[in-house]
């Protein structure tokens, strides 16, 4: 099925800044942005350069430290997410769409800020030239549109399971954009996730003025 009965209607009004080859556009979700390289097409194929870390570095005012570079591979009808890691130090997410077609969805699950629970979505796909990042302490979650999807990401620190956390992705109260049309396939883990008034209620969703505090610090104020 092709995924371009799926245009998610994000930002509309706000119109993207160049930063050298890249078009960047604020989220919904503050401190989450889409990035959209240039695509360059010719008899031979191709080019696209989704991470262009000086366009990153301008607008988020510091470089994004990159610790560890992961990719999954998902079946159509796939949702991974919403996982978060404890902030400090948390962890920043720059993604992109390698192969097939996603929703790609960012929750603003910070205590304290005025967007608290609301979300946004972009449709990442090869051809599209989009990408998304996601500050520490905001919640990410996808769903693949189409068999085998990829989609990479380039973390700004490690795994670490002892601080990472999972909301449910179909928790009703979040109400996320997941297509009518798929049957959800989640994991174990994501699936017995709690709501996000649970976890609300367990005390353990970063604090916006730690975030604050986090990025201040990666800018060196």
């Amino acid at each position: 099925m092709s995924s371009a009965r799926y245009r998610p209607a994000t930002h509309a009004s706000v119109p993207p800044q160049r930063v050298g080859d890249v078009d960047v556009r604020p989220l919904r979700v503050p401190d989450a942005y889409e990035f959209r390289a240039s695509r360059y097409v010719d008899e031979r194929g191709s080019f696209c350069a989704p991470y262009q870390a000086a366009a990153v570095t301008e607008v988020l005012g510091y470089p994004l430290r990159l610790a560890q570079a992961n990719q999954s591979v998902s079946r159509r009808g796939t949702i991974r997410g919403v996982h978060l890691a404890d902030t400090p130090p948390g962890q920043a997410k720059y993604v992109y769409c390698s192969r097939g077609a996603l929703l790609d969805v960012v929750v603003d699950a910070r205590v304290g800020s005025a967007r608290f629970g609301t979300h946004d979505a972009v449709l990442l796909t090869p051809t599209n030239g989009r990408s998304v990042y996601v500050a520490e302490g905001l919640g990410h979650a996808f769903v693949a549109l189409e068999d085998d999807t990829v989609l990479t990401y380039l973390c700004s620190t490690a795994y670490d399971p002892a601080h990472e956390r999972a909301v449910n992705p179909l928790d009703p109260a979040l109400r996320l954009p997941w297509p009518a049309d798929i049957v959800p396939v989640l994991s174990d883990k994501d699936a017995a996730a709690p709501s996000l008034a649970e976890a609300y209620s367990a005390g353990w969703l970063p604090r916006l003025a730690d975030c604050h505090a986090r990025y201040r610090a990666l800018r060196g104020g």
